[in-house]
């Protein structure tokens, strides 16, 4: 009877056991831990629900995402060219996704991290996709603009030369009476308000896909291995701007009218690529990622079956997280010593940095006289694959070595400081050629040359004199008379302003060139920075190495320093104050300090248009020291963190070390136990 009585007792047992797993089975198969969507589902899917896997495809839709600002970056002096945009209006245009972060990501994040996280992702990727579209609309529907037009062999050569000359068929002059037409058409501002509104909605899209991506990653990912995921996220990341940058050079290579044959090449200051192409295809791969990324389950199995097992609590449903509960969070947050002093080191670095990031392509061009496919070139491929590699090493020393929280810190307040170094060094590495073409490009004249002609409004069109100085047109060097060498160059005569140069500049052979004084060329002389660029290159290269080793560390101290359920709005509310603080202000205190160092501008009828001559060595020294100054001081707010972090842990302990516990642990239980008594 009474074995009768333990059979029946080990049958419910069994039974309960097969319900409770049965129930296990049910909760882990749900729809959340489903992947695909409509009828694109199955076990042909299934098995790519991994964690691995999304950060495979997240890591390229980020790569993707990353071109797209990317190509913006390197295309704005071209756009500033054609459209006749001031670097104080690009900066402004450049903080639009940040303005519309500021209201966007602290709510979006939160409420998108109880929901569907990786279809929040994929509705951000079509949202940049409309970005994309909204920035080719200016071309197609202005066009490649009279301006370029002018210099190809379908306008005509003749009327090319006229028309950068402002010359009329009524005045063959080339110095014509004060009061002529300016360059008209130039002043309508709806390109710059469509890239505006282009960039806000972009800014939506970035705050739909960062925060939430990057916590269903942390959360669907055992903690050991987050580093390393990260790291590997970031790599692909950062192949966008390699690859944006390499799409940049290849389409500027292009004339912006592709179809028609340019009279000048790409090393001309008046050349306009063809910078449209690329947000063709971008629009095109953004659309693709978003199906992809799309169709991953809210939550990956394993990650449910870790977290049922952990606390057995289920999702809070959206309906129930309310205002107050995002306020609660925000009190959390701003009590927390090490995500606050995180963040204020965070905004000094962006701050000093964000120049870099954005004007880098216009800075090479100004500085070093590089074409700007070689400029774009230079920034995108060389500099960012040292970038990928410091992801890369930083990311494979964190996961194998496993550092203290308080290690990591030192090493970010250790790369502020090589930062700075590098930066000091960019003040010195200069080219005096430049500096000294570009100062001598405004040489006074006096009435006896151009003061009597009217070449306020004429096209930028440089023109060399023998002595090698550049004047800003035929018209400011005082030329009467143009003609065709034999060698099917343009040349000017009768320059009675180059007569002028000997009381400017002291050189050794204006007597032997008296007699060919008076001759320009046409297009500037040539000045050669080659060395000084490859100097800087190798500084910047460094830079970049540099500061992608603390990107992973920094970004697993934000990620643990606050509980999970915090993590998402974390994200979110650290990318809006960063935008506030960082992201919209510096764009424009930069561009307006690029502005405030113009020598010649291109001259509008409602404006001053786009700056073509900078004082170089002056905008050197000022843009360096600032932004050095801004990183050093945010250096010692990586020092409070350093301090406050010492009992933070960033790693858990991984399956192996907990099994071989467990087992230590039974080992030592079944011993036997041996009690010595002393014998009395």
């Amino acid at each position: 009877m009474a074995s009768e009585e333990i059979e029946a007792s080990r049958f419910l047992k069994d039974k309960e056991a097969a319900i409770s797993v049965s129930d296990d089975e049910k909760r882990l198969n749900s729809s959340d831990t489903t992947c695909g969507f409509s009828i694109f589902r199955g076990p042909a899917l299934q098995r790519f629900a991994t964690a691995h896997m999304f950060v495979i495809v997240y890591g390229i839709a980020s790569c993707f995402l990353a071109m797209s600002f990317t190509y913006f970056t390197g295309t704005i002096t071209t756009m500033e060219k054609r459209f006749n945009i001031p670097t104080k209006i690009s900066g402004l245009i450049t903080v639009g996704n940040d303005i519309s972060t500021v209201f966007t990501s602290a709510f979006l994040s939160y409420y998108a991290s109880r929901g569907h996280r990786p279809r929040w992702v994929a509705l951000g990727l079509i949202i940049i996709a409309i970005f994309c579209l909204l920035m080719l609309t200016p071309h197609f529907f202005y066009g490649p603009g009279e301006e370029a037009l002018r210099l190809t062999e379908e306008y005509g050569m003749s009327e090319s030369f006229d028309a950068s000359l402002n010359i009329t068929e009524n005045n063959d002059s080339l110095c014509h009476e004060k009061n002529s037409n300016c360059v008209e058409g130039a002043g309508d501002y709806t390109p710059i308000v469509l890239f505006f509104i282009a960039q806000i909605i972009g800014g939506i899209g970035c705050s739909l896909f960062y925060a939430p991506g990057l916590s269903y990653m942390d959360d669907n990912s055992a903690s050991s291995k987050t580093p390393a995921m990260l790291s590997w996220s970031s790599f692909l990341r950062m192949l966008g701007p390699a690859m944006g940058f390499s799409m940049v050079s290849l389409c500027l290579r292009l004339y912006i009218d592709p179809f028609k044959k340019p009279l000048i090449t790409t090393n001309d200051p008046r050349w306009m690529g063809a910078w449209w192409i690329g947000w063709i295809l971008l629009a095109f791969i953004l659309i693709i990622s978003a199906v992809f990324v799309g169709m991953f389950p809210k939550e990956m199995p394993r990650a449910k079956a870790r977290r049922l097992k952990a606390d057995g609590e289920e999702d809070i449903p959206l309906a129930e997280r309310s205002f107050q509960d995002m306020l609660d969070s925000l009190k959390r947050l701003t009590s927390n010593k090490v995500y606050v002093y995180n963040m204020l080191a965070s905004i000094l670095y962006f701050f000093g940095y964000m120049p870099y990031w954005i004007f880098t392509p216009k800075y090479i061009e100004i500085q070093y006289r590089q074409s700007a496919s070689t400029s774009t070139l230079a920034t995108g491929t060389w500099a960012l694959g040292f970038s990928a590699a410091g992801i890369l090493i930083s990311g494979y020393v964190i996961s194998k070595y496993k550092p203290s929280a308080r290690a990591m810190a030192a090493w970010n307040f250790v790369v502020d400081y090589l930062t700075v170094a590098g930066m000091l060094c960019y003040v010195l590495v200069g080219c005096d050629e430049s500096d000294r073409a570009n100062s001598l490009s405004i040489v006074p004249t006096d009435d006896s040359c151009s003061a009597s002609c009217d070449c306020e409004y004429v096209y930028y069109a440089p023109v060399c004199s023998p002595e090698n100085i550049t004047f800003i047109s035929a018209c400011h060097a005082g030329c009467t008379d143009k003609a065709i060498n034999e060698l099917g160059k343009t040349i000017y005569t009768g320059c009675r302003c180059m007569g002028n140069l000997s009381s400017i500049i002291s050189l050794s052979n204006v007597t032997s060139l008296a007699s060919q004084s008076q001759i320009a060329m046409d297009g500037a002389c040539p000045v050669d920075c080659g060395k000084q660029f490859l100097i800087f290159l190798a500084v910047m290269c460094f830079l970049k190495f540099v500061g992608a080793t603390g990107r992973s560390s920094n970004l697993l101290l934000a990620l643990r320093c606050v509980p999970s359920r915090d993590k998402t709005f974390s994200l979110g509310f650290s990318s809006m104050v960063y935008a506030v603080l960082t992201f919209i202000p510096s764009p424009i205190v930069f561009g307006w300090m690029l502005d405030s160092y113009c020598l010649v501008w291109g001259k509008t009828c409602s404006s001053k248009g786009n700056c073509w001559i900078y004082d170089t060595k002056s905008l050197r020294y000022t843009m360096n020291l600032v932004c050095a100054s801004l990183i050093f001081l945010g250096s010692f707010w990586n020092i409070g963190v350093w301090y406050h972090a010492k009992d933070m842990k960033v790693f858990d302990e991984d399956e192996e070390t907990v099994r071989a516990k467990q087992i230590e642990e039974m080992e030592l239980k079944e011993k036997p136990t041996y009690v010595v008594t002393k014998k009395k």
